[in-house]
């Protein structure tokens, strides 16, 4: 653990406040809002307290509360102001904040009471849409940015992935209501984020349908058999950043040529499927720029 980051340079607040570092500046300079720490070259640093306090300060200021009232508040009462605030309006915001915290302090316990006050007010699609995709989408940016590192990516998405399981499980004893066609969902080779992918398992069962979840790193070698057992198939494939987009084009023809029949389709989504040629979409090979509006197709 002694290589997990959990020491911040104001840059690292910019990115997981959307305050700019010269503004933080100022509110130090100014207002004495903060107490950056030191290091033995006098560069300015911050530890896990001090984001929890930009953070608050942050959701204080987002809802109307001047800078120069905030920094005449006690550090106890910071806090105190944020959870009076809250309401359905600013639900998403702190919610996002609070499991930006678990995330940083490896916390298990912040996430799941966040998460068990946001299911008391909202559905579980209604948290995974307005909270868990802002929050994987800021994560990805945070990870990009080397403000976290691997270790709490991994911590987050494996939180998040429990819980839709979890509400998977409740569904699939249902039994399909819609016959038209089966899906079949995986990952390409050597792809691994899965987490969308499980989601719109979630989804597919949810809205009547049979779904065959393969996961990760799939060969299309791998998918012929199915032609073996079922009729009118979707293929599923959430590709994130495999296979690389300067081979798109020569997978498509590999898919077409092992698996795609008269009767079967594929449908693409995911960061890396709107690398997709234009050319190439058509009623057999589509592509969806979010799982929103997959889930609308459905």
């Amino acid at each position: 653990m002694s290589n997990v980051k959990n020491t911040f340079s104001i840059k690292d607040l910019e990115n997981l406040t959307g305050i700019k570092a010269h503004t933080i500046r100022i509110w130090e300079k100014r207002y004495n809002v903060l107490e950056p720490l030191r290091t033995d070259t006098n560069i300015r640093y911050y530890d896990l307290k001090g984001l929890q306090k930009i953070l608050n300060i942050t959701l204080l200021h987002d809802y109307g509360y001047k800078i120069s009232k905030i920094s005449k508040l006690s550090p106890e009462k910071i806090p105190v102001l944020v959870s009076e605030i809250i309401s359905n309006k600013s639900a998403k915001n702190h919610a996002i904040s609070s499991f930006k915290m678990a995330m940083m302090n490896f916390d298990q316990k912040l996430f799941l009471d966040t998460y068990n006050n946001l299911l008391s007010e909202k559905s579980f699609r209604e948290v995974f849409f307005e909270v868990f995709i802002p929050l994987m989408e800021e994560i990805g940016f945070l990870w990009q940015a080397e403000t976290i590192s691997p270790a709490h990516e991994h911590f987050i998405s494996y939180l998040i992935k429990l819980k839709i399981w979890v509400n998977t499980e409740k569904i699939q004893n249902n039994v399909p209501t819609k016959e038209d066609k089966i899906f079949v969902l995986y990952l390409p080779s050597d792809e691994v984020h899965e987490l969308g992918l499980m989601y719109l398992n979630y989804e597919i069962i949810l809205s009547g349908y049979k779904t065959i979840y393969l996961g990760e790193s799939v060969p299309v070698d791998s998918l012929k058999d199915l032609k073996k057992y079922f009729n009118n198939i979707v293929y599923v494939c959430y590709t994130t950043v495999e296979p690389n987009k300067e081979f798109l084009s020569s997978y498509l023809d590999e898919v077409k040529e092992q698996i795609l029949e008269k009767d079967s389709k594929i449908w693409f989504i995911g960061r890396n499927a709107q690398n997709i040629d234009e050319k190439l979409r058509n009623e057999t090979v589509r592509v969806f720029q979010n799982i929103h509006e997959f889930v609308e197709e459905l």
